[in-house]
This record gives structure tokens, C-alpha cells and sequence, in this order.
């Protein structure tokens, strides 16, 4: 954030989520002045929703409520075609405690020890909605489908990143071996914001 006062806020305090979303923007949006949740001390809002926009709606509307300004939050999560789409909107505490990364992707592992390569297909899922102070609300999805590997493999990224091989990757990477930009460009978080894009700039007008 630069020392102007901001004009739109990112409803997150996960830092890794925040750097991806500032580049998005950056790269769609014209590069805005922008706030974290956290650093306006917008109160935490409990993800009660049973999907991935209404949760992004819950979090865009307290936030758009409290900081005056218009609020941008994503849910995403992961879904597994052989658990019926879990994690879900349960992904970041599938082992019981929220924002635990290697202990929600050890326990997702060994879960599926025993599901052959075949049948191990999944997809990142993001809901991004944006929500402005009079009251409009916009929320589009992004997806990035791939095969989860028997153990992680890359550094980039966080989540279950490391265990998503992405579809059609020529090298088989996983999305934790993407460059930052690569990722962007095609993971389901970019196009959630890249379809979200008119409306932010819509915003940023007003």
C-alpha cells in the first residue's frame, strides 16, 4: 500500500493469498491503491456459507460496511472428484485447524494413499466478489483442473499447491512449481479477478 489513502480493499489477511491478488489487480485493474483487511482492522468475519461466493459475499460485505470503500474477497478452496468435491469450502481446515497448510495436505494425502492416478482428478476453485458501499455485488468463479500427486513437489505458492499437477503443463508441474506470473495467469484465483475486472474498474470510477 502506498501512503495515499487507499481506494479499494482485499478482504484477507493471508499474506500469500494478498501478494497474488495485489499482482492480479495490478496487472487488470491499473494497479489501485490498495488495503488489506487486516491493515484497516476490518473484524474477522466467520465463514459461515456452504459455498465458496457466499462466503466471498459475507467477507466483501462486512468489509465494504466497515472501511466505506469498495471491498474485494475470494473464497477458494479445493475440490476432489472421488471425495464428492471436498475439501471444499473446508479446505484451509480440513484437519481441524484453520490456516494449517501441511497439516490439511498431509491429512488429504493420506486419505487418498490408496486412489491410483487415475482417479485422483481435482480442481482449484475461487469465487471473487466484489462489493461496493452502496449496496452492488458482483461475483464471478475461476477454475484450474489438474491430478493430485502421492507427495508434494515446488516451493512457489501455498496450500495444496504442491500437489496439483496442473492440466496440459508440458513439464507436469505441479502448481507449486509455476513462476508467480504463470500462475496467475492461469490459475482459477486470475480468472476469478480477470472476470471480475469491468466491475472493479467500474468502481474505481465512481
Amino acid at each position: 500500500m502506498t501512503g495515499r489513502a487507499p481506494r479499494i480493499v482485499l478482504a484477507t489477511r493471508n499474506e500469500g493469498k494478498l501478494v497474488e491478488l495485489r499482482a492480479i489487480l495490478e496487472m487488470h485493474a491499473g494497479a489501485p491503491d490498495v488495503a488489506s483487511s487486516a491493515q484497516l482492522d476490518v473484524p474477522d468475519v466467520r465463514e459461515t456459507g456452504v459455498t465458496f461466493a457466499e462466503n466471498a459475499l459475507l467477507k466483501a460485505r462486512a468489509t465494504a460496511e466497515f472501511t466505506g470503500l469498495p471491498s474485494i474477497a475470494d473464497d477458494s478452496g479445493l475440490a476432489v472428484d472421488v471425495l464428492g468435491g471436498s475439501p471444499g469450502v473446508f479446505s484451509a481446515r480440513w484437519s481441524g485447524t484453520h490456516g494449517d497448510d501441511l497439516a490439511n495436505l498431509e491429512l488429504l494425502l493420506a486419505q487418498l494413499s490408496d486412489v491410483p492416478e487415475a482417479h485422483r482428478a481435482a480442481r482449484f476453485v475461487c469465487a471473487a466478489a466484489l462489493v461496493t458501499p452502496d449496496g452492488a455485488e458482483h461475483v464471478e468463479h475461476g477454475y484450474f483442473p489438474g491430478t493430485l500427486e502421492f507427495s508434494p513437489r515446488g516451493r512457489n505458492g501455498f496450500g495444496y499447491d504442491p500437489i496439483l499437477r496442473v492440466d496440459g503443463d508440458p513439464g507436469g508441474r505441479t502448481a507449486a512449481e509455476l513462476e508467480p506470473a504463470e500462475k496467475n495467469r492461469l490459475s482459477h484465483r486470475g480468472q476469478a479477478f480477470r472476470a471480475l475486472r469491468p466491475h472493479i474498474v467500474e468502481a474505481l470510477a465512481g
